[in-house]
């Protein structure tokens, strides 16, 4: 394969590996360190309203859980806590939002229903649903038409567009001295609902596209609040919203939109006035476990078909088994570019993995021991002049009584670390000793005992990248991350140069060389032999 082929297949799974992970960081919003928390909301809707003593039905707008449909927040979870009710959520046809349905055959006295939802942050492109449509004007008198006509022509002179035009609009009804047109207006009129519906209606006259939106602030927890109408007007490509209070442009900070529906927020069948409390409670919560439940909302697949979806048992397996690949890219730096010699190619990785149950230290002290008193075995079986099988048997059979050995003395000598050693490998183990005592026949005891020492320092370096939180963390959230390890890996595949080993090595022969230059015995570029 040419070099060209080599270097843009390269390219090509790590801009994979980098572009997929780089979507579930910002888009999906998985974070990056392995503890961080995000903030979550519970909001709780509670309704109070009293029975008349027979068939009862209480409908209550719920807020979408589409990606998008809540700017800037998603409802993550929901729950109904009602006693003897049947409950059911639908989508009006032709309306927007949701709403909840609870009917009861005999209520009598007072009822109480409860609506809860976990609300977070999102950053879903904004869905703005259904067309913009002009609400049903307001029944007026006279009088009022023509206060409302006298308070168009000055706002149109102080406007310059629909945005400004509904702001001088608003201020005519929230001035702290109104106008006695604007008083005229608003008899009748005393909450905030009602004043912000009749505003709504009030700009059908002039054509206006108007609604009614309704929301919580998200800050700091607070119980009793109530929901917050806006209102929004369509200037021909996008809604904007105003502040009925303030008249100011643009939701405030933390709003999470609770409906859009023009319907009644809350009907009860057998109370005219029941009430509704909402109460919020804000909390920490672990990111990738928010950031997993937020993705399942957009799409159940992209939860289904990856690790996220796999039971517990098989997902702490899995966070293992993806930091292999770690372990064994720094085993490939070690050996290739800096020329660690080594016991087979990936038995340092395996021996790191067992290091994960031993940890580290008590690790190093346990295979040090068992390879030291299986080398033992191993060279009396030599006298015996076995053939492979019967001695690699031979051997295993014995590492197996030496590990039963060191876990009794070790639990005698209270030791509790000492009975992970029985969680090494065991064929690992006898294989190891196998080529240790074959390398010292071949090779002498100098090569035998540095490839030992170069496997140990191996397995240490990769146990260490191994049970890094912070990649342990990055591997199992963003698997894809090990396209680009791949990448690296194919490049590195071609390297044949020098091992910073054999720099070393070398280092000599330099000084010799340029010694014999300083001398005029070997002129520059020559070999130093004869012409």
């Amino acid at each position: 394969m040419k070099k060209t082929q080599l270097y843009l297949l390269a390219f090509v799974v790590s801009a994979i590996g980098l572009s997929w992970a780089w979507y579930k960081w910002q888009v999906l919003q998985f974070p990056l360190s392995p503890r961080e928390e995000v903030e979550v909301w519970s909001i709780e809707a509670r309704l109070e309203f009293q029975g008349n003593g027979g068939p009862n039905k209480v409908r209550l707008q719920l807020p979408a859980r589409g990606a998008g449909e809540t700017p800037g927040f998603a409802v993550i979870d929901e729950r109904l806590i009602s006693r003897g009710y049947s409950e059911q959520m639908t989508k009006p046809k032709g309306a927007e939002g949701r709403q909840v349905e609870w009917v009861i055959r005999r209520a009598s006295g007072r009822q109480v229903l409860y609506y809860r939802a976990n609300v977070v942050r999102d950053t879903a492109d904004v869905i703005e649903s259904g067309e913009p449509k002009l609400r049903e004007p307001p029944t007026l008198t006279e009088a009022q038409q023509a206060a409302i006509d006298t308070i168009f022509e000055d706002v149109k002179e102080q406007s310059a567009d629909i945005a400004t035009f509904t702001r001088e609009f608003v201020r005519e009804f929230i001035a702290e001295d109104p106008r006695d047109e604007a008083r005229a207006l608003l008899d009748g009129i005393n909450t905030s609902e009602d004043r912000a519906q009749f505003m709504a209606r009030a700009l059908a006259i002039r054509g206006i596209p108007a609604r009614v939106l309704h929301g919580l602030s998200l800050g700091e927890s607070k119980a009793f609040q109530s929901l917050q109408p806006f209102l929004q007007v369509h200037n021909g490509s996008n809604w904007l919203s105003i502040n009925i209070d303030t008249a100011e442009e643009g939701l405030p900070e933390n709003f999470f939109l609770w409906t859009r529906s023009p319907r009644d927020l809350l009907v009860v069948e057998s109370d005219r006035r029941p009430k509704i409390e909402f109460s919020v409670q804000r909390n920490l919560a672990d990111a990738v476990a928010i950031a997993t439940r937020r993705t399942e909302v957009r799409s159940e697949n992209l939860v289904k078909y990856s690790l996220m979806g796999l039971p517990v048992e098989m997902q702490s397996v899995y966070r293992i088994l993806l930091t292999v690949p770690i372990g064994a890219f720094v085993m490939l730096i070690l050996r290739n570019l800096i020329g660690i010699k080594t016991f087979g190619t990936f038995m340092p990785v395996l021996i790191a993995l067992a290091f994960r149950e031993t940890k580290l230290l008590s690790g190093v002290i346990l295979f040090t021991l068992m390879v030291s008193l299986g080398l033992l075995a191993r060279f009396y079986l030599e006298r015996l002049r076995l053939l492979l099988v019967p001695r690699l048997t031979s051997v295993l059979i014995l590492v197996i009584l030496l590990m039963s050995l060191v876990s009794v003395l070790a639990h005698q000598l209270d030791i509790p670390v000492g009975l992970s050693i029985a969680l090494f490998p065991m064929v690992i183990m006898t294989m190891t000793i196998e080529r240790m005592s074959i390398a010292w026949d071949e090779r002498g005891p100098g090569t035998a005992i540095k490839e030992g020492i170069g496997s140990m320092i191996v397995a240490c370096i990769a146990y260490l990248a191994m049970t890094y939180p912070p990649l342990e963390h990055l591997v199992f959230v963003f698997p894809e991350l090990l396209l680009v390890l791949l990448g690296i890996t194919l490049l590195l595949g071609r390297y044949s140069g020098y091992r910073l080993t054999e720099l070393f090595r070398f280092r000599a022969l330099a000084r010799e060389r340029e010694a014999a230059m300083a001398k005029g015995a070997v002129p520059p570029g020559g070999t130093g032999g004869n012409p």
